[in-house]
């Protein structure tokens, strides 16, 4: 089932009462979902995730715009008349019933032509449950099965009716770690064997890059970039999605496109070769470009930058121009994590991810770097647009 929203923007009431103004939770939100994808709603608490998903269910009204499944407005139908599956972040199962009645139980409210048989009910709902794997545990109540568990008895639920979409708020917030990895990839799984349109609503990048096919990124109700995983995280198009994206997040300086090169706190750390030139993207819709700021910049116009640089975009090299002063490093088994400090940072820290065996350490404290191209990227200053 595809799933298109247009001009989609939700406003609430203003708690304070002396304050007229309403609160725009979701600002003009416009997207499309391909028939049979999982595709996450990611961004900070407060960004309108939640709302959206609430419209998209019929939780929630919208102030202005409209819902498609399919070629059908669903804007004005009740939540019980789309034909979704639910899951919640509470998970909110009925504590007195066993795991087969509550996962039977949206069955239980068919009539008419709808109504089906106690044993096509029962028989539809271990299905569902042997799909999640907990079909060994239809007896208990869910106050006698883990967190995952019970997940899985929400996901169930969410599931015997055959949704058309399937909705999925913040559904691992409650899990401890090791429990959400296990459980994003079952989520996953489960997905892909069913082929339900799903949406995936998570504050948590590294969940949302692991298993959408692709992300949503959204900031105070406005959407700010859609695409593959990847592709957002290797392209974002500005600052806010490229320090949003990443773990450890990605290093941000003040820097100046000066003669065909990039400095940072006065020292050339980056020049381009002609070839890596002519192969850089000029004007763009998100800016102006890489190739037209250097070209500026060799005409003798430098340029002032905000440049972004991915930990793992920082080259451990004794004759590096990239000097900083080191502060710690941590072992992470397979790599290490140097942190350091630099007087053209725009946060008090920064860190690098590099092999162990190449980092060597200098008597005056200090280490060197080369950036690998490509792992790095400038942004307009004033728009915080990506070149």
């Amino acid at each position: 089932m595809k799933i298109a929203v247009k001009d989609l923007t939700k406003r609430f009431p203003n708690r304070n009462k002396k304050i007229r103004e309403e609160v725009v939770a979701v600002d003009h939100f416009t997207f499309e979902i391909p028939d049979g994808e999982l595709v996450s709603l990611l961004g900070p608490s407060g960004c309108g995730k939640s709302t959206t998903l609430n419209m998209i269910c019929g939780l929630e009204t919208p102030t202005e715009g409209q819902i498609f499944f399919g070629e059908t407005d669903v804007t004005k139908l009740p939540p019980e008349k789309r034909g979704v599956g639910m899951v919640f972040q509470s998970y909110a199962l009925y504590p007195h019933l066993t795991v087969l009645e509550n996962i039977r139980f949206p069955l239980e409210n068919r009539k008419g032509a709808d109504k089906l048989s106690k044993e096509e009910m029962n028989r539809r709902a271990r299905e569902a449950a042997a799909l999640v794997q907990i079909d060994g545990l239809l007896e208990r109540k869910p106050g006698e099965l883990s967190g995952g568990q019970q997940q899985r008895v929400a996901i169930a639920r969410a599931l015997v009716k055959t949704p058309g979409v399937l909705l999925l708020d913040e559904p691992l917030s409650n899990l401890d770690a090791r429990l959400r990895l296990q459980t994003r990839m079952e989520i996953r799984r489960i997905q892909q064997e069913t082929g339900i349109t799903t949406v995936f609503v998570t504050h948590d990048q590294e969940e949302a890059m692991s298993i959408s096919d692709r992300m949503v990124v959204m900031k105070d109700g406005v959407l700010q970039q859609i695409g593959k995983p990847q592709e957002i995280y290797d392209r974002p198009v500005n600052l806010f999605v490229a320090k949003f994206l990443g773990t450890p997040p990605i290093n941000v300086m003040e820097g100046e496109l000066r003669q065909g090169s990039l400095y940072i706190g006065g020292d050339c750390v980056f020049t381009w070769t002609d070839e890596e030139a002519k192969a850089l993207p000029g004007t763009t819709e998100y800016g102006d470009g890489i190739a037209d700021a250097r070209n500026e910049s060799l005409a003798g116009a430098p340029r002032k930058v905000i440049v972004g640089i991915r930990p793992e975009g920082l080259i451990p090299d004794p004759e590096g121009t990239f000097v900083c002063e080191q502060r710690a490093v941590e072992t992470l088994g397979r790599d290490t994590s140097v942190i350091f400090r630099h007087a053209g940072a725009l946060t008090d820290t920064m860190r690098a991810i590099v092999d162990s065996a190449d980092l060597t350490e200098r008597a005056d404290g200090r280490v060197r770097f080369r950036l690998r191209p490509g792992r790095f990227h400038l942004f307009d200053p004033e728009t915080e647009v990506r070149l």
